[in-house]
């Protein structure tokens, strides 16, 4: 979590709404780099949440990036240094909070909805890694894009008259379901362009185009290879194809994503 005062006091509501039983759950909360308070306001509401759940625990690590003011956090130039803090951010609060649970949820402190069921439904599913479709508005185009299939091509709101249940390569982090055991088996998320050998990852990722390249490495001409691949969370979609699991979503099950 990164400058989420805002958000956090419905973000605990919402873990409190939970309907799976809050004795099976153990919460895992990492903060960094934040300006606004982010850390100390976490803190204040751990004692609550360790009486409520199985256990809550708040890690602190910084990074030191900080993006301009000038610039979007979406923008091409950012990309291969944001998604790699992230990478390392969610691979560090993992090391940390993963002891003996069976599935490890990640969510998103900016999610401002989702059903007290969220967990039954995801289970329901019996796959191993599922993703639900998360929306701005119910009904509206997905907001996490980072879960698709057909090489960035198709996302979630896209394949709703494919099924409840369809296969994707890549995958967000808004709202993402993991077996544990394959947590422990060594999928994370990688750090780096990953799997550029690999026929599911986009051939036109726009992080990496010729205009980028220059820019992030110096370098001119056709791109090749070498420079594709996918990183952070739709880097763990391609390493699980590669570890021999599948990645799945839930372009039905909505839940709701702050406008910002």
């Amino acid at each position: 979590m990164k400058n989420a005062c805002k958000y956090f006091s419905l973000y605990v509501k919402l873990l409190e709404k939970l309907d799976y039983p809050k004795e099976l759950i153990s919460i895992g909360l990492l903060e960094g780099d934040s300006h606004d308070g982010t850390f100390e306001e976490i803190r204040t509401h751990l004692p609550q949440l360790n009486k409520s759940f199985r256990r809550a625990n708040l890690w602190k690590r910084d990074y030191s990036f900080i993006i301009p003011p000038e610039i979007l956090r979406w923008d091409p130039s950012i990309q291969l240094k944001r998604r790699s803090i992230l990478a390392k951010s969610r691979n560090y609060l993992l090391s940390k909070a993963l002891d003996d649970e069976d599935w490890v949820l990640w969510m998103d402190v900016d999610l401002v909805e989702y059903p007290p069921d969220i967990i039954q439904k995801l289970l329901a599913t019996k796959k191993e890694i599922v993703h639900p479709n998360t929306v701005r508005k119910y009904g509206g185009k997905s907001f996490d894009m980072n879960a698709w299939t057909k090489k960035g091509s198709r996302h979630l709101s896209d394949l709703k008259e494919t099924g409840t249940l369809v296969k994707i390569h890549g995958v967000g982090g808004t709202m993402l379901l993991v077996k544990a055991d394959i947590h422990r088996e060594g999928l994370i998320f990688p750090t780096f362009l990953f799997g550029h050998r690999n026929p599911l990852i986009r051939n036109d990722n726009y992080l990496f185009k010729k205009r980028n390249l220059l820019k992030i490495f110096g370098i001119s001409g056709v791109i090749n290879r070498q420079f594709q691949g996918e990183i952070e969370t739709e880097g763990l979609g391609i390493m699980a194809n590669e570890m021999g699991y599948e990645c799945w979503g839930m372009p039905h099950l909505e839940i709701l994503h702050s406008e910002e």
